[in-house]
């Protein structure tokens, strides 16, 4: 991991597959098959969007650095030196709490990508932001991110009204083992 000092993490991390790296300016060609298609947006935008709006949103996600001190990352897969999706930490001003977010484009579902980003991403929280505690808002049709939120240790903790509808909040553990998760889950009930 390399950190540039005018952020509180990384600017890069690396997987065995994947080198998360922040946004260079032709990124957008390769998001807009994640953000183009009407599968992957279902549960976020809820639709399909434009070219223009592509690359908009990437230059948001890098402005969220530039803001936030941290953000999300393009994920490089190291084989291709395509980017195949997005995963980090976001939190725009109208999120409950700062998340860990993720998205891949649809052909590489399935096939583990976005659980190694995201540990990269956990293991990246505890090292250097620590004291922020991290969610992931998730609506609760999204069976394919709940699964996720649940393989990398996050439990749900409530509902949440957000845009209208009630969404799901996942809450994610600095260790990510099953033990842990499960502390986490009864801890709360001790205290009551």
């Amino acid at each position: 991991m390399t950190t540039n000092m005018a952020y509180l993490t990384p600017e890069f991390l690396e997987t065995d597959r994947l080198l998360l790296r922040t946004f260079r300016e032709n990124d957008w060609k390769d998001l807009h098959k994640y953000y183009s298609d009407e599968a992957s947006m279902k549960y976020t935008t809820g639709r399909a969007l434009t070219e223009g709006e592509t690359w908009r949103t990437m230059a948001a996600m890098l402005g969220h650095w530039q803001l936030r001190k941290y953000g999300s990352y393009a994920l490089e897969e190291r084989a291709s030196h395509s980017v195949i999706g997005v995963a980090g930490l976001d939190y725009p001003n109208d999120w409950p709490e700062p998340e860990i977010k993720w998205g891949l484009i649809r052909d590489c579902w399935g096939k583990g990508y976005a659980s190694e980003a995201v540990r990269a991403v956990k293991k990246m929280w505890t090292e250097y932001l620590p004291e922020l505690s991290l969610i992931s808002l998730i609506h609760p049709d999204n069976t394919n991110s709940i699964n996720l939120a649940q393989a990398v240790g996050a439990y749900f903790e409530r509902e949440h009204e957000f845009r209208g509808e009630k969404w799901s909040i996942y809450r994610h553990t600095q260790n990510s083992s099953p033990l842990s998760t499960l502390k986490a889950r009864i801890m709360p009930l001790m205290n009551t």
